[in-house]
């Protein structure tokens, strides 16, 4: 797996952290950062795509929402809506990445995280996107807000805190509950541990009570 892949995952896997919470603050940034720290060729860009998303947050979902015709944001299941929102933002803000390519890495990414039909519903969206920012009609604020310094500090490997595993797996049960109309999606949603960055060392932590 390439190195921009990886950062595009990871920085998915932090905006359904915060998603999941409803809680986009530097704060809870933070918390992720601490319990999955990039490694060092990873690093730079995750921080690019995580701060630029957040920093235009607002924008990107009016995006999405204008182009998604009948389903609203609270509608589409979380992988789908972050995926889609690193794709927009690097489609409109990042112009030394093809567009093509943002496109393929949300399709493959949404496919690999989400339901089976995730794959056609980011791309058929996304796509819509390309083509107004492709003519010109879409403007976008491109912010990337600084992150406090302490969601850089660390090891370089990654790690898992038991209380942030226990917090994203409630997470994605909770989007369970709060996601219809989507087959399969409860299945999907609940198996947390698909969006957690995989163990370095395979062992069983003791769970928090």
């Amino acid at each position: 797996m390439g190195t921009r892949r990886k950062a595009r995952e990871l920085a998915m896997q932090a905006l359904f952290y915060m998603d999941m919470r409803r809680d986009f603050s530097e704060e809870t940034f933070t918390r992720f950062c601490a319990n999955f720290a990039p490694k060092p060729p990873v690093r730079p860009f995750f921080l690019r795509l995580a701060r630029g998303v957040l920093g235009s947050l607002t924008e990107l979902d009016a995006l999405i929402e204008r182009f998604s015709e009948t389903w609203s944001l609270g509608r589409m299941s979380g992988v789908d809506r972050n995926v889609m929102r690193i794709a927009v933002y690097e489609m409109v803000c990042c112009r030394d990445i093809p567009a093509k390519v943002s496109i393929n890495e949300a399709v493959d990414i949404g496919k690999k995280f989400g339901t089976e039909e995730s794959g056609a519903f980011i791309n058929g969206i996304v796509d819509s996107i390309r083509a107004a920012v492709e003519a010109g009609e879409l403007q976008l604020p491109c912010g990337e807000p600084e992150a406090p310094p302490s969601a850089l500090d660390g090891e370089d490997e990654e790690r898992l805190n038991p209380a942030a595993e226990s917090a994203i797996e409630e997470s994605a049960k909770q989007l369970s509950a709060l996601t219809p109309g989507r087959s399969r999606q409860k299945k999907k949603a609940a198996n947390g541990s698909r969006l957690l960055v995989k163990r370095k060392k395979k062992e069983q932590l003791p769970s928090e009570e």
